[in-house]
């Protein structure tokens, strides 16, 4: 990978909708090497997908809860087990392994809090082997942006 596809990466994190022809001008490549390029991307799974961030509360009331989780053991199968039973329940939007006291680290995205909660009881009740969960209510988005790619890969834009 080198400073184009970075910089052809990095333009569609800003605008995935933009031309072809304004991608290719804003890395200053022919419409068709930045075409081939894009599709080597896409093909290598480097570009995994092209989407929309929508305006959540512009379509109805929502609450967003950050979640640590806790499992009560450790063996491989009480994770795949609890990896398992959520990776279906569209409620959580993101869950993430980690290290450092605590398992999991969850994004909820519920109607309100009632339901947040009347999800975290089913999932109590459905013995996925959670031992504590602590709930972190977001009351103000402050930011959210992608990678820097080029720092990620080291190199100078």
């Amino acid at each position: 990978m080198d400073k184009i596809d970075l910089k052809i990466l990095s333009a569609l994190q800003r605008d995935g909708r933009m031309t072809k022809q304004r991608l290719s001008e804003e890395v200053a490549l022919s419409p068709s090497a930045c075409l081939a390029r894009m599709q080597k991307l896409e093909k290598d799974g480097i570009i995994k997908s092209y989407g929309t961030e929508v305006a959540l509360g512009k379509i109805g009331p929502h609450s967003i809860v950050i979640v640590e989780i806790t499992l009560k053991k450790h063996k491989a199968e009480d994770f795949e087990k609890f990896e398992k039973a959520i990776a279906d329940i569209p409620e959580i939007v993101e869950c993430l392994a980690v290290g450092g006291g605590i398992d999991y680290i969850a994004r909820f995205v519920t109607r309100s809090i009632e339901e947040y909660q009347n999800l975290m009881d089913r999932l109590l009740e459905d013995d996925l082997g959670i031992d504590r969960y602590f709930s972190f209510f977001v009351t103000k988005p402050i930011k959210k942006s992608p990678p820097d790619l080029f720092m990620l890969a080291g190199k100078p834009q």
